[in-house]
């Protein structure tokens, strides 16, 4: 935030003396700072790193990344220990992985109230139907992704990730399975935490 400041406040300075000389219009001096302010914030670049950890007596760990850029998320996850084949991976209610199931973290996280989906299908999602991804024959799997749909700590409650729980699952998510895709235990928690 330190960076963005300085910058800001000499752009800020260098505009409203432009315009003084210029126009001595204090109403486009106030534009044009807003529009350069509004330019900073655009391209502020927001990261969290979201430990995941063990649950449901699965020894699978990782680590996930989840960087907003000129709104745009993307997600980048690497995963160990799971069995080979596909996971579902979905974003549910609460940043609470503190029950040794997962369950602390709620239900799937669903701010639109939409029917359980595959991501992005005409028929409707979550915003936190993230879906499988595959396991390697070593226990390895990545997982990544971008969206529009998803911020990091912005004030729109249908899009705002921070405060949920990123959830693996042991299964793979069969994407018509009401609430939540029959995909079985929770092995993997990690709260979005800012």
């Amino acid at each position: 935030m330190k960076k963005i400041i300085l910058p800001l406040l000499a752009l800020i300075s260098i505009t409203f003396i432009s315009c003084k000389e210029e126009n001595k219009n204090p109403q486009i001096a106030v534009e044009k700072i807003e529009e350069v302010r509004s330019s900073i914030v655009s391209s502020e670049r927001i990261q969290i790193k979201v430990q995941l950890e063990s649950k449901s007596g699965s020894e699978a760990v990782g680590e996930l990344f989840l960087t907003e850029v000129k709104g745009v998320v993307s997600l980048t996850a690497k995963i160990k220990g799971l069995t080979p084949g596909l996971h579902a991976i979905h974003i549910h209610e609460k940043a609470d992985c503190s029950s040794i199931d997962g369950k602390s973290s709620g239900g799937h996280w669903n701010p639109t109230f939409k029917s359980h989906g595959k991501w992005g299908d005409e028929g409707g999602y979550h915003k936190g139907d993230i879906g499988n991804f595959d396991v390697s024959e070593n226990g390895y799997g990545k997982i990544e992704m971008e969206t529009n749909e998803w911020c990091i700590g912005c004030e729109d409650d249908t899009k705002n990730i921070v405060g949920k729980a990123i959830i693996v699952h042991m299964g793979t998510d069969d994407f018509t399975s009401q609430p939540s895709g029959a995909a079985g235990a929770r092995v993997i928690c990690g709260g979005i935490i800012r």
